[in-house]
C-alpha cells in the first residue's frame, strides 16, 4: 500500500486546512508543487502517483526535480525555493507519521535553499507614470476601467490579488477616503487615497454601477478581472505608453512594478520605511529595505552629509578628452 498518497491527502485536509487554516493561494501553490513533483516522479520511476512510496521521493529524486524546474521549466531560484518549502512542509508532517522513513525524510529536509542575487527593483519615474496613465483609451468602457485600476495601483501599491478581489463596498470615498483589503496572510489593511485617486474612482464607480458586493474592476461579463488578465492589460498599456515615453521600453512592466513604484514615491517623499512597511502590508520592515537600496538619490543625499568640510559639493566630472590627451604627453 502506498505511504505517500494517504499522507499527502491528510497533509492538505488536516495540516493545511484544519490546523493552519491556510489561504486558498497557499493551498493552490502547494497543490501545483505536488502535481509537478508527482508527474516528475512518475516519469522517473514508472510508477503511478497512487503507487508511489515516501521512500521513492528521496533526496536525489527531490534534487533532480528542483534541477528540472530550473533547467527545463525555466523557473527562477526564488520559485525553486518556494517549491522546496512546500516539499519540506509535507516531509515535516510525514516525519511524525512514518518513523520508518525517518532517514529518507531527514535527508530531504537537509536539502538547502538556493542562494540567488537580488536585483535592484524596477519602478517608474514621474514621466513614465504620466505616460502609462494616459495610455488607456478613456473613450471606451474598458479604457476607463483600466485607467482607474492603474491609478489605484500606483497610488496604493496593492498587490495584484488585492486589486482583483476589491469590491465596491471596499472603497470608501467620503471623509477619510480609503480602500479596505484583505492582504497576504489574511491581514486586513486600510490604505488612504489621494484626492486625484478619489476623483478617478468616483468617476469610474458612477460609470460602472453595480451592487456593493460586485467587483470594483469587472470584466465585460461582470466577473472580477483575473490576475492573468491584469498582467496582460498592464503589458498592453505599457507598450502603448512606451511610444510616448521611450524609457518604458527598457523596463519589464508588471503589476508588481506598480507596487514598487508606490513604495518609491513614498520613500522619495520622506516617509519612514516602517510606515512604508505598514502601507504595503510587509511582514517585516527588512523587506522594505530593498527600496532604500534602489533609491540612488537617497544615497546621494546621505553622501552629501558626509562630505568633508571645506570642499565644494558636486558630482564627479570626467576630464575633457583633449586635456587628458595633452596631459598624457
Amino acid at each position: 500500500m502506498s505511504t505517500l498518497g494517504p499522507t499527502l491527502q491528510s497533509f492538505f485536509t488536516d495540516r493545511l486546512v484544519r490546523q493552519r487554516h491556510a489561504s486558498s493561494h497557499t493551498t493552490a501553490a502547494y497543490r501545483d508543487t505536488f502535481k509537478l513533483l508527482l508527474t516528475f516522479a512518475t516519469a522517473s520511476t514508472g510508477r503511478t502517483p497512487s503507487h508511489l512510496q515516501i521512500a521513492d521521493l528521496d533526496a536525489p529524486m527531490i534534487s533532480a526535480f528542483l534541477d528540472h524546474l530550473e533547467a527545463e521549466r525555466g523557473n527562477s531560484a526564488r520559485t525553486r525555493n518556494a517549491r522546496l518549502a512546500a516539499i519540506r512542509s509535507l516531509f515535516s508532517y510525514a516525519a511524525l507519521r512514518h518513523p520508518e522513513d525517518a532517514a529518507v525524510i531527514q535527508r530531504v529536509l537537509a536539502i538547502p535553499a538556493k542562494r540567488f542575487e537580488r536585483a535592484i527593483v524596477t519602478y517608474l519615474t514621474d514621466p513614465e507614470i504620466d505616460a502609462l496613465l494616459a495610455a488607456p483609451d478613456q473613450a471606451t468602457w474598458t479604457g476607463r476601467r483600466d485607467h482607474a485600476l492603474l491609478t489605484l495601483a500606483i497610488q496604493t501599491g496593492l498587490r495584484a490579488t488585492e486589486l482583483t478581489t476589491l469590491t465596491l463596498q471596499d472603497t470608501h470615498l467620503g471623509t477619510g477616503a480609503h480602500v479596505n483589503c484583505i492582504g497576504k496572510g489574511r491581514k486586513q489593511r486600510i490604505t488612504p487615497l489621494t484626492k486625484d485617486t478619489v476623483t478617478t474612482l468616483k468617476n469610474w464607480i458612477k460609470d460602472r454601477g453595480g451592487l456593493p458586493a460586485n467587483p470594483l474592476f469587472p470584466t465585460r461579463s461582470g466577473t472580477a478581472i483575473t490576475r492573468d488578465a491584469l498582467e496582460r492589460r498592464v503589458t498592453k498599456h505599457a507598450a502603448t505608453a512606451a511610444l510616448a515615453c521611450p524609457t518604458l521600453a527598457e523596463k519589464k512592466i508588471s503589476p508588481h512594478v506598480l507596487r514598487h513604484t508606490a513604495a518609491m514615491r513614498l520613500l522619495n517623499a520622506g516617509v519612514d520605511t516602517t510606515v512604508i512597511a505598514l502601507w504595503l502590508g510587509h511582514e517585516s520592515v527588512a523587506t522594505t529595505q530593498i527600496y532604500v537600496h534602489a533609491d540612488l538619490a537617497l544615497k546621494e543625499r546621505a553622501l552629501a552629509r558626509t562630505t568633508p568640510l571645506g570642499t565644494t559639493p558636486g558630482r564627479y566630472q570626467p576630464t575633457d578628452t583633449i586635456v587628458a590627451f595633452l596631459e598624457s604627453l
